[in-house]
């Protein structure tokens, strides 16, 4: 799952209200709360948990890559499904463009096979939505 986005605000000040998992579920409508916060760039690690098609999961996350004002990876495991998330941040015409690639998996067997293709469907919506939360949340 692809999405882009320009914000009008300082690359910097993105980058670091991203960087921050305690102000994820400001911006991601499933994501419930972040904690146990730990550690700076490579290696930050955190304990998340999100709501997917009504069904709890909780996980850990890890910062793999992260590259100041330019980019940050995170792979995220928990409730039976894996997910690595990319930011890419530029500055273009005092404004910010961003784009998050999500790449994971659902987990099926907790979900149900029949479930799959509703929970697809909600996750690309829920992805629009963190968009424009982002956005008016960094522009306000």
């Amino acid at each position: 799952m692809e999405r882009s986005i320009t914000i009008n605000a300082p690359v910097e000040k993105v980058f670091k209200y991203i960087e921050d998992p305690m102000n994820t579920p400001d911006w991601l409508p499933s994501a419930m709360e972040s904690t146990d916060v730990s550690g700076s760039g490579v290696g930050k690690h955190y304990r998340y948990s999100y709501k997917m098609a009504g069904v709890l999961l909780k996980g850990e996350a890890t910062i793999t890559e992260h590259i100041p004002n330019e980019r940050i990876v995170l792979q995220a495991e928990g409730g039976g499904s894996t997910s690595t998330w990319s930011y890419s941040f530029k500055m273009h015409d005092g404004a910010t463009m961003m784009k998050l690639d999500v790449e994971y998996t659902i987990p099926v067997p907790v979900l149900g096979k029949l479930a799959e293709q509703l929970v697809l469907k909600r996750n690309e919506r829920e992805a629009d939505l963190a968009m424009a939360n982002l956005k008016e949340i960094m522009e306000g």
